[in-house]
């Protein structure tokens, strides 16, 4: 059996079309092929951009790199936009568990440093920062709870 999953855009710039096609085939093959097909047209429907590229889906994010590259000096451009490093932290971005927060309290309340923390969360030290005010750590007191605010606190503190 063979699946076949194909996503399809097109854009207008100026009097121009392009169209984009990527499907990906998979099957009786042991790595699912992709195929990406271009094409422009201009206003008078005459053909700016034709091609047609197959490859390994191993092989794609190799490939669009490459091509972004090159497409881009070749065009003067300066580079493709700036991409986010490879090595972001895993859970960077994902929300935080109650039992996570109840351990990020616990941990830096014990001592641990902000990139322990990140490393033991799998998450960025600002993250990590970011975070501590909302489990009522002080993030700038490694150790301690936030001070309650006027607004909290039990007895009203007399300023002298």
């Amino acid at each position: 059996m063979t699946i076949i999953d194909e996503y399809r855009t097109e854009v207008r710039q100026g009097n121009t079309t392009y169209r984009i096609a990527v499907a990906t085939r998979s099957g009786d093959r042991a790595e699912p092929r992709v195929t990406v097909t271009v094409g422009g047209a201009g206003p008078d429907g005459e053909p700016v951009a034709d091609g047609r590229l197959e490859l390994d889906a191993g092989a794609v994010p190799a490939v669009a790199d490459l091509l972004a590259a090159s497409l881009h000096a070749f065009g003067g451009t300066g580079g493709p936009p700036r991409r986010r490093a490879r090595d972001r932290a895993a859970q960077q971005g994902r929300p935080w568990s109650d039992e996570q927060d109840a351990e990020l309290e616990h941990r830096w309340l014990a001592g641990e440093g902000v990139e322990e923390l990140a490393q033991r969360f799998e998450r960025t030290p600002g993250g990590i920062r970011a975070r501590l005010p909302r489990v009522g750590c002080d993030p700038e007191r490694p150790g301690e709870y936030l001070p309650a605010p006027p607004s909290r606190r039990a007895e009203p503190v007399e300023v002298s």
